[in-house]
C-alpha cells in the first residue's frame, strides 16, 4: 500500500519567541464587558503586492475569535482557539492570508467573544476578552512586521452579546441584535458604523504558545426530524438527534424588536416538555425582511430547541443544526453480524464526537463542559482506537501540566475553572493518558514532557496513604468529593452511595495501575531504578490490597460487587490460585443480584472490558450488553438515546462520557486487535478474535501509526476464515487456538507448536477448524 510522494508541503507553528511580538493585548473595556463580543479594525496599505511574498496572521486571543480581511472570513474555524488554563497558558493561531491581501487599502477585523475568558475564572483580568496579533510578510528569508495590535486600532461593540456568566449548568447562549448583523456592515461598509479607539490590556505574563491540536470545525450539517406547534406563538423542534454545536434558523417575515426565544435540551420531561440545561438564545428582530439566527461564540448540547414568540411556524429548509468538534480523523472501523453490537459501537463513537469540541474531552458539552479526568481515564482507550487524537491528548495533558498544585495534589478536570467532584481516577489522568498515549501513537516525548508531573502527584498520594494504603484526601477550593466507581445503576447524583471500602478497594486498585504504568514509562526512559521503585511500590500495594479487602470466608473482595471483583484481578492484586473461583463467583453474582446485568459506573466498565479482553471473556460482557432491560446501553437505545447518557436511568445529561469505555471491547475482543505488553504503536500486537455465540462474522480497521490494520473473520461450516491486514514495519500473532498445529494461510499449509504464528507485514487469508 505504498502510495506516491506527496507535494512539497510547508507549515507554520506560529511566534515561538515573545521578542517576535512587537505587539500590545488591546481590549474593549465597557459595563458588562465579558458579555459583549466586541470586533477590532485596523487599516493597513501594501504597496507592490509581490506575488511571491507570503502573509502570515498570528492571532493570541483571550475568548473565542473570528478573523476577516476585506470583508472575508479567513478561515472555517470556529470557536478558537482551544481550550487552556489561562493563569498558565494561551494558545497561538496562526493563518495564511495571503489570498485575502490586496494591493492598496485593507481591512483587518478581529471578532471576539468571551467564550471560557470569563470574570473570576483563573487568569482572567480586564474587563472583556482581548487579543494580541501580529501579520508577518516574509520575502524569501527576510521577515517584516506589517501589522501589530497597539493603541492605533479601533473598536466597537457588535450585536452579539453572551446570555450567561459562563458557569457551570448557567452556559447560556447569544442575544442577537439583527438591525445591523442582517445588513453586514462592520465587513461590508465598515467605515458607516461608529468606531472607538481600542484600549491596551496589561495580561499577567504566561506562557503563549502555537495551538498543536487542529482547531474547531463544522464536521456535519443536520436537518430537523419534526417540528411540533405547541401553542399559537411557540414550536418544538427535534434535531432526531442529540447533537453539539450551533442551530441555525432563517426566520419569516418578523415585527421590528420582536424577540423569538430559542431554549435547549437533549431530552424531554414525561410531559413532553424541554429540561431545563441553562441553554438560551434570544433573537432581537430588525423587521427588515428576511432574517436568521446562527451561534458564534456559543454553542449547546441538545436535540430538542422551543422556540417562543414566533407566529409563523418555520419549515423544516429554513433549520439547520450544525456539529462541531475538533478536527480530528476518524482512525477505525468496526461491523459485525450483530446489529445490536453495532448500534452500541455506533452509539459511542458519535458520541465521542459530541464531546470533542475545543482540544479536549468534556464530560458534556451543555451543562458543565468539563474535561474531568474520570470521564477521559474511562474513554481513554476507545477514543485513541477510534480516531487519531494524538494532538487532542497532548493539548489537554499540557493542561493538567497546568493545574497541578505546589505540593503535588491535582484537581479533578483540566483546564480547572472552578472545583468539581471526582477521586484518584480522576487525578491520576496524567499518569494513565500520557501512558495510553505513547502506546497507541508512541511519541517518547510525551512520557518526558510530563514524567515529573507524574512523579510530583504520587509524591502528594504517598503523603496521604496510611499503613500502605490511600485514604481518603480533604476538599479543596478547587476539588471536592472523594469517589472510586461513580455513576453506577445505584448511585444516581449520590456521591456518597458506594459503600466506604469499595471506595478504598477501587482507588487502591487503580493506584496499584498507575504504579505498573510509572514502572513501564521508567522503562522506557531509561530510568532503571524508578523503575525498580514503582515495581516494588505495586507489589507492596498489592499485597496490602489483598490482606485488606478479601474476604476468605466469603471468597469476596471488599462488597462482592462487579468492580470489586474484578479491579483486583486487574491490579494484579489477586493471588493466582484464587483467580478460578473468584470468577466463577463474577458470574455467579452477576447472574443472581443483577439479573444478568452490567452494575458498573464510570471506571468500572473500561475496568471490566480491559480484564474481559486479557482474560477471554466474551460471553460474560455480550451477555450483558444484550440485555435491552435496564440498566444497559440497549435500554439507552430502545428509549430514543442517540448518544450515551451520564447516568444509566437517563437522569440529568444524555450526552455524555461516562459509560463510552465500552467502546474498547469491539475492537479488542470481537475484532481481536490486542497491543503486546512491551511493544508499542502496533510496532507488534495480537490478532485473536474472542467470539461470543451470536457473532458469526466481524470487520474491524484500525488505522495505525504504521498504517491500517485489518482484520475480517467468519465463521463458516465450523471453520474460521480470516483476512489479516498487516502493515509494513508491524508483525503480528495471530492466535489460532482451535486449529491444533496445522493451519492454512494464504492455501499453504503451515505447522504451529502453540495454535500461533506470526506473520510480517502484508495480507494473508488464514483458514484452520473452529471449536466453540
Amino acid at each position: 500500500n505504498v502510495s506516491k510522494w506527496s507535494e512539497t508541503a510547508k507549515f507554520s507553528i506560529g511566534v515561538l519567541d515573545e521578542s517576535d511580538w512587537g505587539a500590545s493585548y488591546i481590549g474593549y473595556p465597557t459595563e458588562n464587558g465579558f458579555q459583549h463580543c466586541p470586533q477590532f479594525r485596523k487599516v493597513f496599505s501594501i504597496e507592490g503586492l509581490n506575488k511571491k511574498d507570503t502573509y502570515l496572521l498570528h492571532i493570541n486571543s483571550l475568548g473565542y475569535h473570528e478573523v476577516f480581511i476585506n470583508g472575508q472570513k479567513i478561515s472555517n474555524d470556529v470557536l478558537s482557539p482551544a481550550v487552556s488554563q489561562f493563569n498558565k497558558r494561551s494558545l497561538i493561531n496562526t493563518y495564511d492570508v495571503t489570498p485575502y491581501i490586496t494591493a492598496g487599502e485593507n481591512n483587518l477585523i478581529i471578532w471576539l467573544g468571551s467564550g471560557w475568558y470569563s470574570k473570576g475564572l483563573p487568569g482572567v483580568v480586564g474587563e472583556g476578552p482581548s487579543v494580541k496579533a501580529l501579520l508577518e510578510k516574509f520575502s524569501g528569508q527576510s521577515a517584516e512586521n506589517i501589522v501589530v495590535t497597539d493603541n492605533t486600532w479601533l473598536a466597537r461593540n457588535s450585536e452579539y452579546t453572551r446570555i450567561s456568566d459562563w458557569m457551570s449548568g448557567r452556559y447560556g447562549g447569544e442575544e442577537v441584535s439583527g438591525n445591523l448583523e442582517a445588513q453586514n456592515l462592520p465587513f461590508t461598509q465598515p467605515e458607516k458604523l461608529t468606531w472607538n479607539k481600542a484600549s491596551i490590556v496589561e495580561v499577567p505574563k504566561h506562557t503563549e504558545a502555537p495551538q498543536m491540536v487542529e482547531p474547531n470545525r463544522i464536521k456535519k450539517e443536520i436537518n430537523p426530524s419534526a417540528i411540533n406547534k405547541l401553542n399559537d406563538s411557540t414550536f418544538l423542534v427535534d434535531m432526531g438527534t442529540t447533537l453539539a454545536g450551533w442551530f441555525e434558523i432563517t426566520f419569516p417575515q418578523l415585527k421590528n424588536r420582536q424577540q423569538v426565544v430559542l431554549e435547549y435540551s437533549d431530552h424531554l420531561d414525561e410531559n413532553g416538555q424541554i429540561v431545563y440545561q441553562g441553554q438560551t438564545d434570544r433573537y432581537i428582530a430588525s423587521g427588515s425582511g428576511t432574517e436568521f439566527f446562527r451561534n458564534k461564540f456559543n454553542y449547546h448540547g441538545f436535540r430538542y430547541v422551543k422556540i417562543s414568540n414566533l407566529y409563523e411556524a418555520p419549515k423544516p429548509a429554513s433549520i439547520k443544526g450544525y456539529l462541531i468538534h475538533t478536527d480530528f480523523e476518524s482512525n477505525s472501523d468496526f461491523e459485525c453480524s450483530d446489529t445490536d453490537l453495532n448500534r452500541i459501537h455506533d452509539m459511542v463513537l458519535y458520541t465521542l464526537k459530541c464531546l470533542g469540541l475545543g482540544g479536549y474531552l468534556v464530560d458534556c458539552p451543555q451543562i458543565e463542559r468539563l474535561g474531568y479526568g474520570g470521564d477521559g481515564n474511562a474513554s481513554t482507550v476507545t477514543a485513541q482506537t477510534m480516531f487519531n487524537l494524538a494532538p487532542l491528548y497532548s493539548n489537554w495533558l499540557d493542561a493538567w501540566s497546568d493545574v497541578i498544585r505546589e505540593d503535588g495534589s491535582m484537581p479533578h478536570t483540566a483546564p480547572n475553572p472552578y472545583a468539581a467532584g471526582g477521586g484518584p481516577y480522576w487525578c491520576g489522568f496524567i499518569i494513565s493518558a500520557s501512558w495510553h498515549t505513547y502506546q497507541n501513537y508512541g511519541d517518547i516525548n510525551v512520557l518526558e514532557k510530563y514524567y515529573p508531573v507524574m512523579q510530583k502527584w504520587l509524591g502528594y498520594v504517598e503523603r496521604h496513604s496510611v499503613d500502605g494504603l490511600l485514604k481518603r484526601w480533604p476538599n479543596t477550593d478547587y476539588r471536592n468529593w472523594y469517589l472510586g466507581d461513580w455513576a453506577t445503576p445505584d448511585g444516581v447524583g449520590n456521591p456518597n452511595h458506594l459503600d466506604d471500602r469499595s471506595v478504598d478497594l477501587v482507588n487502591n486498585s487503580y493506584l496499584s495501575v498507575c504504579f505498573s504504568q510509572m514502572a513501564d514509562i521508567a522503562g522506557y526512559l531509561g530510568k532503571a531504578d524508578d523503575k525498580k521503585h514503582y515495581s516494588e511500590k505495586k507489589n507492596q500495594l498489592n499485597k496490602v490490597i489483598h490482606d485488606t479487602f478479601y474476604d476468605e470466608e466469603k471468597g469476596l473482595y471488599s462488597t462482592g460487587s462487579q468492580i470489586d471483583l474484578i479491579f483486583p484481578m486487574l491490579a494484579e492484586a489477586v493471588p493466582q490460585h484464587l483467580q478460578g473461583d473468584l470468577i466463577r463467583t463474577l458470574m455467579e453474582r452477576t447472574e443472581k443480584e443483577n439479573n444478568g446485568h452490567l452494575n458498573t459506573g464510570l471506571v468500572g466498565v473500561p475496568v471490566m472490558m480491559e480484564w474481559a479482553a486479557k482474560n477471554n471473556q466474551p460471553e460474560f460482557i455480550y451477555s450483558m450488553l444484550k440485555k435491552k432491560t435496564y440498566p444497559g446501553y440497549l435500554h439507552m437505545l430502545e428509549n430514543g438515546a442517540t448518544t450515551t447518557w451520564e447516568h444509566w436511568n437517563g437522569a440529568r445529561s444524555r450526552i455524555h462520557n461516562c459509560y463510552n469505555g465500552v467502546g474498547q471491547w469491539f475492537y479488542q475482543s470481537v475484532g481481536g486487535i490486542r497491543q503486546i505488553d512491551g511493544k508499542t504503536a502496533y510496532s507488534e500486537f495480537l490478532i485473536d478474535p474472542q467470539i461470543p455465540s451470536g457473532v458469526t462474522w466481524a470487520k474491524t480497521r484500525i488505522n495505525t501509526p504504521k498504517g491500517w490494520v485489518g482484520v475480517h473473520w467468519e465463521l463458516v461450516d465450523n471453520r474460521m476464515k480470516m483476512d489479516v491486514e498487516i502493515p509494513v514495519g508491524s508483525i503480528a500473532k495471530v492466535k489460532c487456538p482451535d486449529a491444533g498445529r496445522e493451519i492454512k494461510i494464504n492455501h499453504q499449509l503451515h505447522s504451529t507448536q502453540d495454535g500461533s504464528v506470526k506473520l510480517q507485514s502484508g495480507k494473508y487469508s488464514i483458514e484452520y477448524p473452529y471449536i466453540n
